[in-house]
Formats: structure tokens, sequence, C-alpha cells
């Protein structure tokens, strides 16, 4: 049987009306051009509940008691990495037979959510109590001493990404169009590593490195890139440099270099890139440069450069600005890995 239209709330209202009128159901029913149950019901409503808005509905029952919502609930918080078969398969044992969806839609009520599990660098416990000092001892710094500061870091950016997503707009059987499709190559087709670097005034110097590097080839391109960048960023005397705990960066031969070159590094927790802003800089040049889709590592190299140039001042700006906010998470996560 097909669901009737419901009735406007003005109708409604207008059968209430009509009733305290004095009218009849069928008086009613003919003036308005309605079934006389529906004007029965209306009325029955208004008389019960003193309203002809449309109340609360029950729904159907829910096919996992509270007893199996309980049990799906403590087993993926005590194991996230629980499937769906073994959700599926505890319940069957139960005496609940459910699907998939009712499973999802049951947790979702709970804020738990099936999501890809983040690649995050392996944290031994001197790793997390030194991510958690060092949050505790920066996090009232004042805002002038991070801005003050050129951060810098190595990446690696592909030519063909792998397991990148692109959704496209595309009509039925246009699957394949070039237009349609990410190209992909056999060992992903090769890479480049940079070593660039940035302040809260904008990007700095971005540069290829086309060999293996070891301490001499990094203390060179710090003497080719970081002072040049200070100058163009126009850094204020005392200006602090961080880089992370490489060890290309700790030997004594670099350490000495930083010495006579009169500069200040920041002392840097290993294995911490959720405290390194300059990886959401990384993040916004790949998405830049996947949009230009390269096709040879030459196309990549000049997008790179291009793209990394066009980085607004802004958004190294705003990423500076919030950064008291990364040591907050760091220090509410106790020491663990947090999201950047």
């Amino acid at each position: 049987m097909a669901k009737t239209k419901e009735l406007s709330k003005d109708t409604r209202n207008k059968i209430v009306d009509l009733h305290q009128a004095g009218r009849t159901e069928s008086a009613i029913r003919k003036q308005l051009g309605l079934k006389k149950s529906t004007v029965g019901a209306i009325i029955r409503k208004w008389k019960t509940y003193k309203t002809t808005d449309n109340l609360p509905r029950s729904g159907a029952p829910r096919k996992i008691s509270p007893c199996g919502f309980k049990m799906i609930t403590r087993t993926v918080s005590k194991n996230p990495r629980t499937t769906w078969g073994d959700l599926l398969n505890d319940l069957q044992r139960a005496g609940t037979k459910v699907t998939k969806p009712t499973i999802s839609n049951t947790l979702r009520r709970q804020g738990l959510k099936s999501c890809s599990a983040r690649r995050v660098p392996l944290l031994k416990p001197v790793h997390v109590q030194a991510h958690l000092k060092f949050a505790r001892e920066h996090l009232d710094d004042p805002e002038e001493d991070w801005e003050n500061m050129i951060w810098s870091d190595k990446t690696i950016i592909e030519l063909f990404v792998k397991n990148s997503t692109c959704h496209v707009w595309r009509t039925k059987n246009a699957e394949l169009h070039p237009k349609n499709t990410i190209p992909t190559v056999k060992h992903g087709g090769g890479n480049i590593m940079l070593w660039g670097c940035f302040s809260a005034k904008g990007p700095g110097r971005l540069i290829r490195v086309k060999e293996r590097m070891n301490g001499a080839m990094y203390r060179e391109i710090l003497s080719e890139n970081l002072l040049p960048s200070a100058r163009a960023l126009k850094m204020k005397c005392g200006w602090v440099f961080q880089h992370d705990n490489d060890p290309k960066h700790t030997t004594r031969a670099t350490k000495e270099w930083h010495r006579t070159k009169h500069f200040k590094v920041l002392e840097w927790p290993s294995q911490s890139p959720d405290l390194n802003p300059i990886e959401n800089v990384w993040r916004e040049l790949k998405v830049r440069v996947a949009q230009q889709q390269p096709q040879n590592i030459t196309a990549l190299e000049e997008i790179c450069m291009e793209e990394w140039a066009k980085i607004p001042a802004t958004v190294c700006e705003n990423l500076v600005k919030t950064y008291r906010k990364r040591l907050t998470s760091v220090i509410a996560n106790k020491g663990y890995i947090t999201k950047y």
C-alpha cells in the first residue's frame, strides 16, 4: 500500500479549529476533502497530547541487545584491530545474527568508527618521555620565540605516488579515459630527495639532494642555503635553528660547525615529526605537486621548486602561531605521537 502524503501543519490546525467551533467530523471531512479516519485521528491526538505536531516515533526494535552492544563495544575498545568477522561471530555465538552495517551503525552511536590505522614512528619509552619533557619545558615559551626560528627537514617526493586517492567526476563507462585515471609505473617511477626550511615569515630555500647525504654534504647545504634563507626571511638577531637528530646532524664536526658560525640550535627530541611544523609544509607541497601531475623526474623537480615558492607566507605564519596547541596535544596524549 502506497504511503499517503502527510498533512500540512496548517491543515491539522484547521481541523482542530473547526472541531472547537462545534463542527462534526463528517462536516470537517466534507469541507476539507479528507478521509473521516484522518480527521478523527487528528482530533484524538489533539485531545490526548494537546498538539498536532508529529510525535517521536519508536522505530524498529534494535537487533543487537543491550548485552550484545556492551560486548562488542568492550571488544573493540580493548582491541581496536578486531575485524568485522570477529564481531559477527561473537554476536552469532550469543544468538544474534546481524549484518555488517548493523554493527557499524551500532558502534557509530558510541562514537566508534572503522578507520585506516595511521603509520607513525615506533616510539620506545625513552622517546615518549623525551617527547613529553620537550612539550612541558616549552609550553609557556612566548610566541615570539617560535616566530624567530627556522625549521628544517628533508623529504622524499615520489613521481607517481602509490595508493594515492583522487576523486573524479565522470560518466558511465568513462573510467579508463586518460582524464579520469592516475598513471602508474612499475617500481614507483622514481623520486627525489629535497631539503628545505621555513619560518613564520615564509618558505626559505629548497634544494634537491642528488647524492647520498653525509655529514660533510649536510654542512655544505647549511652553508649555502641556511644563511641566505635567514637573510631573505629577515630573521631577527639571535634566531634559532631547528633540525632533527639524524646522525649527520649530530656529528662532532657538525656541532663544531654550528659553534663556529655562532648558530643557536634547538635541542630536539628523537622520533618527533609531529612537533615539527615543516611536516605540514611538506604535505602542502606534495598536494600541490600531485595536482600538476609531472611525468618525469626533471618535471617533478621543476614543479617542486615552483610550488614551494608559491606557498603563502600566511600558511607558514599560521603553523607557527598554533605551535603551543601542538605542545598541548602532546601533553594530553602523554608523550605519544599526535595528529599533525
